[in-house]
């Protein structure tokens, strides 16, 4: 008999860990959560984890500083980064440190389940989209960009985009405009 396939849920929300490590655990995985990056990684590195399920905000830290680190454990980890504020410039950045899918919350179990089987080639007859984003959206997008270029400092992307900081910070509390 084959053991069952490890996953590493990580998230800052108790709840949402214990939930998920739950619905997993019934879909026959053996499943571990942590709620912080050394916690992640003190589990990481006992049970090297087949897949990891990785919130992209814990309790103010980036999740994305915990791919690398992940997938030199077990390079053969796949990563599914969660979160609540999505956006282009973070998924890129998960992608290309190893991710093999990014999902904005709230998420069913089952679309957890279809990113970790999910065949990672891009696929070339896609068409692109035929609609541009909305020009609230792209406004995200940029804002977001900034952000990342300095390295989550408010105040600092605020200056770079001639805002004053608490417009910033009103328009950052808000979640993503949908396209």
């Amino acid at each position: 008999m084959t053991k069952p396939a490890s996953v590493l849920i990580v998230d800052d929300d108790e709840t949402f860990n214990r939930v998920l490590m739950r619905a997993l655990t019934r879909h026959g995985f053996a499943a571990e959560g942590a709620l912080d990056a050394a916690g992640a990684l003190a589990v990481a590195r006992q049970m090297r984890p087949d897949r990891v399920v990785l919130d992209l905000s814990l309790g103010g830290s980036s999740g994305l500083a915990l791919i690398e680190p992940l997938l030199q454990l077990n390079g053969d980890c796949r990563i599914v980064v969660l979160t609540g504020y999505a956006s282009i410039a973070t998924a890129v950045d998960a992608i290309k440190l190893g991710a093999v899918q990014y999902l904005a919350k709230p998420v069913e179990v089952e679309t957890i389940l279809d990113a970790f089987a999910a065949d990672l080639r891009p696929r070339v007859d896609e068409p692109p989209p035929s609609e541009p984003l909305s020009v609230d959206r792209l406004e995200w997008e940029h804002i977001q960009r900034v952000l990342r270029e300095n390295d989550g400092n408010v105040s600092a992307t605020a200056r770079a985009l001639r805002m004053h900081r608490r417009t910033l910070q009103r328009k950052l509390a808000k979640r993503p405009v949908r396209n």
